[in-house]
């Protein structure tokens, strides 16, 4: 498999437009990618449309050879997880049902005990095996973000699109599904891509990264190529500086402009 594009894709909510015509990629696969950018620049659009949750006016998506803006809904599904912001699920379901739920949508619904084991790993992998008969409802808000990552990572997939999966966690809860996720899209040779609004968190566990702002991309490359003072000051409106931590990751610190 190789890398995800998306060519000239154009998209408005109403006579909003949101993109048009704009080129993102190639994301390669076994790599992490984060998608950064300010509020409201695009970043959950953009995932809602390569997962075909939202139809491109003008453009496509590729996924190698194949074009996925011509697939079939339960199609494009099987090839593409996209983890939203908010979890939501019914109630009166537990933290495994829902993970089960994830595992077998597109397998048909017979459970066997390979599927049981399955869930099981997920939920320990995620750090809430303890939550597994939990029901859904008694979920703080950083535990219902952990069951989303592990109804994401428990899926089989060639590309997964993480919208702010650390935006309810706190910091030791952010490394380590951050940590998860990388490993998970490296052992898989998946595409991974993560929206991210922490640029440190981006600049430490992402290979590349795709800047978006205004409507565009603004910057596509490692982070050291989209890191760059001017750049993220005109994006975001601060000033910043930029040192190098102990893990040759760059570090940002930001101050008002």
């Amino acid at each position: 498999m190789s890398g995800l594009s998306a060519e000239g894709l154009s998209f408005s909510y109403g006579s909003r437009q949101i993109f048009n015509q704009i080129d993102v990629g190639p994301v390669k696969s076994g790599q992490l990618t984060a998608l950064i950018g300010p509020n409201a620049s695009g970043k959950s659009t953009l995932f809602r449309l390569i997962a075909g949750l939202l139809s491109v006016e003008t453009g496509k998506v590729q996924l190698g050879e194949t074009d996925l803006t011509s697939l079939s809904t339960r199609a494009r599904l099987k090839r593409v997880c996209f983890m939203p912001q908010f979890f939501t699920a019914n109630a009166a379901l537990t933290v495994f049902d829902v993970v089960m739920m994830a595992h077998k949508q597109l397998q048909g619904w017979r459970v066997s005990e390979a599927d049981m084991i399955a869930v099981g790993t997920a939920l320990e992998a995620a750090g809430i095996g303890h939550l597994a008969e939990a029901y859904v409802s008694e979920l703080s808000g950083g535990q219902s973000q952990m069951v989303s990552v592990a109804q994401a990572l428990i899926r089989n997939s060639d590309v997964y699109l993480f919208d702010e999966p650390t935006s309810a966690l706190d910091l030791r809860h952010q490394l380590e599904v951050l940590r998860q996720i990388r490993s998970a899209v490296i052992a898989r040779n998946a595409i991974g891509i993560v929206a991210l609004h922490d640029l440190n968190l981006a600049a430490r566990f992402a290979d590349n990264l795709i800047l978006l702002g205004k409507g565009r991309i603004l910057a596509q490359g490692s982070p050291a190529e989209v890191l760059r003072k001017q750049s993220i000051a005109d994006t975001y409106g601060v000033a910043i500086e930029t040192t190098t931590g102990p893990r040759e990751e760059i570090v940002v610190h930001a101050y008002p402009s």
